[in-house]
């Protein structure tokens, strides 16, 4: 993609979320990622209605009358989010890739947390770390992201998930909020055992880490068209798939099925909050409501 062109997909993708951010989950996010604690900020003198436990009793004897301590929150937060760029990425049967779609969110998020004056960084994963951007504050910086996102061409196709984590909990030294924008098709040889369970679970108890998992709508059934040459996108390799029998779309009907739930069971024990969102919908909703349900 030539300069000219990736500035004018930067600059589509920066008004559109720019705005999201704002006009919908500037709040909703405030509420959903708090802060480390609260912080002394003035005392003032007492009002009908507030906390006697507030009350300054040093100052209140000083000056002889009731005074009460102010307290802000601690706003100020590092936001990681880690990114698939696995070869599974670039599949997508609607208006966006599944790469496309998690620019968005992830523009939406970095937006949002600066304009809560928090920190975005950027971990980029296939089947080993592919990039690290360190976390820091301002537009123009976001702006980097979102460039590195369009254009960023990985040297893998393949997915470990652990191995990100891995990394991400040692970088990251301090409790930080993470996104982990994936497929999150890691599984153990033929089952749908996550391969990532115990570094999940290492990072979920050190940080507060929230699983996006985006898929496509084609992947959740076969469609009847007969024999079909897929192609697996992270190993390279291709099957001849015969479509047409109810028997073989039930049973890889079942297997997504299984899949979802391992997922949810995973996300569940490993006490990280996830949501899915589709290439065929609008990520907003599934968003705000994340958003709500944590706050």
């Amino acid at each position: 993609m030539d300069a000219s062109e990736l500035l004018k997909r930067v600059r589509k993708i920066e008004i559109k979320t720019r705005g999201l951010s704002r006009q919908i989950f500037a709040g909703e996010y405030h509420s959903a990622f708090k802060g480390r604690g609260m912080a002394f900020s003035e005392v003032r003198e007492y009002q009908y209605g507030d906390d006697i436990r507030s009350i300054d009793w040093n100052v209140t004897a000083r000056f002889n009358q009731p005074f009460i301590k102010v307290f802000e929150e601690e706003r100020e937060l590092t936001v990681m989010l880690l990114i698939d760029v696995s070869g599974s990425r670039l599949f997508g049967t609607t208006d966006l890739l599944k790469k496309n779609l998690v620019t968005e969110i992830a523009a939406v998020l970095a937006f949002s947390a600066i304009q809560n004056n928090d920190k975005i960084g950027v971990l980029m994963f296939s089947d080993k770390v592919e990039k690290f951007i360190p976390p820091k504050k301002g537009r123009t910086h976001i702006l980097h992201i979102i460039r590195e996102l369009i254009n960023f061409e990985p040297t893998s196709s393949g997915t470990d998930l652990s191995e990100a984590l891995r990394y991400f909990t040692n970088a990251i030294k301090k409790r930080c909020t993470a996104f982990i924008l994936s497929d999150f098709m890691d599984f153990k040889p033929n089952t749908v055992e996550p391969n990532f369970f115990n570094a999940l679970s290492i990072a979920g108890n050190k940080h507060d880490v929230v699983g996006v998992r985006v898929y496509d709508p084609r992947e959740t059934e076969l469609p009847p068209i007969g024999l079909a040459k897929l192609k697996d996108a992270e190993t390279g390799s291709y099957s001849w798939i015969d479509t047409s029998s109810s028997i073989v779309r039930k049973t890889y009907a079942q297997w997504w099925r299984n899949t979802e739930a391992s997922l949810k069971h995973t996300f569940s024990r490993c006490r990280v909050d996830s949501i899915a969102i589709s290439t065929h919908e609008d990520y907003v909703k599934p968003l705000i409501k994340l958003f709500k349900q944590r706050a």
